[in-house]
C-alpha cells in the first residue's frame, strides 16, 4: 500500500517543461492554475494550512520548491535539514498539491515565466508589491495574492521556530 502511495505522489513531481505544457492545457481548458513557491524545510501545520488555502484559490496548485542551493543562499549554513527530493516527495503527497517542481535560480521569476499560472500566491509575512517576482507574474496576466495568516491560524508557526524548539527540548 506504501508504495502505490508514492507512486501516486511521484506522478505530480514534474519537469519545468512538463508544467509548461501542463498548465497551457489546463489555462485553454479554463482552469484558473495557482502557483506558489517555498523552500519548505520540516513540512508542519502552517505549510499545511497555506497550501490548502492556496488550493483554493483555483483549480489546479502548482508548488515552486527551492533547491538545496538557494535554501542555503536563503537561510544560511546547516540548512535545509530535509533534502530538496525528501521535501518534493513529501508535497506532491499533499492531496491539495497537483504537481510540484524544483527550481534552481534564487527566485521563481524563472519558472513563473516558463509556466505562466494565472495566479501566484504568497503567505501573509509578504507585501505583493515588494515580491521580486510580482512583475513576473503580471507581466504573463496573473494576479498576487496574499494569505493572511489569520486565515489559517499560524502565526508563530515557522520552521525557524520548530528547529529552535527542538534545539531546545534535546538541551
Amino acid at each position: 500500500m506504501a508504495s502505490q502511495s508514492f507512486r501516486a505522489a511521484e506522478k505530480k513531481v514534474r519537469s519545468r517543461s512538463e508544467l509548461q505544457q501542463i498548465v497551457e492545457q489546463a489555462k485553454n481548458n479554463g482552469q484558473t492554475v495557482v502557483f506558489t513557491n517555498g523552500c519548505f524545510d520540516i513540512l508542519h501545520i502552517g505549510h499545511v494550512r497555506y497550501l490548502q488555502d492556496a488550493r483554493a484559490q483555483g483549480d489546479m496548485l502548482v508548488v515552486g520548491v527551492n533547491s538545496d542551493e538557494t535554501v542555503r543562499k536563503l537561510k544560511g549554513e546547516g540548512r535545509p535539514i530535509v533534502p530538496q527530493f525528501e521535501r518534493v516527495e513529501v508535497l506532491a503527497a499533499l492531496e491539495c498539491v497537483d504537481y510540484v517542481t524544483i527550481f534552481e535560480e534564487d527566485t521563481p521569476i524563472e519558472l513563473i515565466l516558463a509556466i505562466k499560472p494565472s495566479i501566484h500566491v504568497k503567505g501573509g509575512d509578504y507585501i505583493p508589491q515588494d515580491l521580486p517576482e510580482a512583475d513576473a507574474v503580471r507581466s504573463v496576466g496573473g494576479e498576487v495574492r496574499t494569505i493572511p495568516y489569520a486565515n489559517t491560524d499560524t502565526e508563530g508557526r515557522s520552521t525557524t521556530n520548530l528547529i529552535a524548539a527542538i534545539l531546545q527540548a534535546g538541551e
